[in-house]
């Protein structure tokens, strides 16, 4: 009776592990759209200092809960460094590239953060996985080119943006996964700092008057993008990386919808080839993935961070 409440807890685990994702890739969605009508007007880096500022509308409350000096006990702190340089590294790519790209475009190159994963966990988290999937890797990273566009077109700066923005954004998930003895709160306010900084650099020189919807619109961004990685964070403690890994796709949907909305963006044959093989791709490397694999229960913060 005691192994079957431990494979049914384990197994509740991962399914809540599968609606925080979910949930968290929807809100993503709404905080890329946003930012991309923002940073139409501002310049990258005073969108990320607002962005952070409203962030910590919803992360101040989870500090004091957990008390400021908690911030400071965290472990294997040269990884704490990589994971946070990694996911800033994400969010001032994506919005440069989404300054210029539409938003299907640039969320197609980051639909290969599954492949990567992938491939990462495989290294980084004893994830093991086969030849085939190891082809379904190789398969998924042709599709990305296809969406590059093979010509000078992917020497592009906007391109490359995306390309390695959603490389930052594979290895920030795969490092939040190996670093999930880590409050949820601790991870997702380190890198809000480290964005908070990026952006204030990034904002000499360029900071412009706005109007109050303006500067709601960027703390709202900040809301929206701190509650997506509160649940992006838990959800990785919760189930295996490569097993939410291809959720990631939910978000190349939202995004053509919201991009054709908002925008008027249609993406074009070539986008949606490439996004289709490394959906396909990705989707393989899921089907594959041992579902037997479960987190143990004493493996989750009992502290609900």
């Amino acid at each position: 009776m005691t192994t079957k409440t431990g494979v049914a807890n384990a197994g509740n685990l991962i399914m809540n592990g599968v609606l925080l994702m979910l949930l968290g890739d929807l809100l993503f969605a709404l905080n890329d759209a946003m930012g991309k009508w923002l940073v139409a007007s501002f310049a990258v880096g005073q969108v990320l200092v607002i962005r952070s500022i409203g962030a910590f509308i919803v992360l101040g409350p989870m500090i004091l809960r957990q008390g400021p000096m908690a911030l400071f006990r965290v472990e294997q702190k040269g990884l704490q460094f990589i994971r946070v340089f990694m996911a800033t590294c994400d969010v001032a790519l994506f919005y440069a590239a989404v300054a210029y790209l539409p938003l299907a475009d640039v969320m197609t190159f980051y639909m290969a953060g599954p492949i990567y994963i992938a491939a990462l966990s495989h290294f980084f988290l004893g994830e093991k996985i086969g030849w085939r999937r190891w082809l379904a890797v190789l398969i998924g990273f042709a599709g990305v080119v296809i969406a590059l566009r093979p010509s000078m077109a992917m020497l592009s700066l906007p391109s490359l943006f995306g390309l390695a923005g959603s490389l930052a954004f594979a290895l920030s998930l795969v490092m939040s996964r190996y670093l999930r003895s880590t409050s949820d709160t601790t991870l997702v306010t380190w890198q809000t700092i480290a964005a908070l900084i990026t952006g204030i650099v990034l904002s000499v020189g360029h900071w412009q008057s706005a109007t109050l919807i303006d500067w709601s619109g960027m703390l709202l961004l900040g809301i929206v993008a701190s509650c997506a990685h509160l649940l992006i964070t838990r959800s990785l403690k919760l189930a295996p990386a490569s097993l939410l890994a291809p959720l990631q796709y939910t978000l190349l949907l939202w995004a053509i919808v919201l991009g054709y909305l908002f925008f008027n963006d249609i993406p074009d044959a070539q986008i949606i080839i490439g996004a289709a093989i490394i959906v396909v791709a990705g989707l393989f490397i899921f089907h594959r993935k041992n579902l037997k694999e479960t987190v143990p229960v004493e493996a989750v913060p009992p502290d609900g961070h």
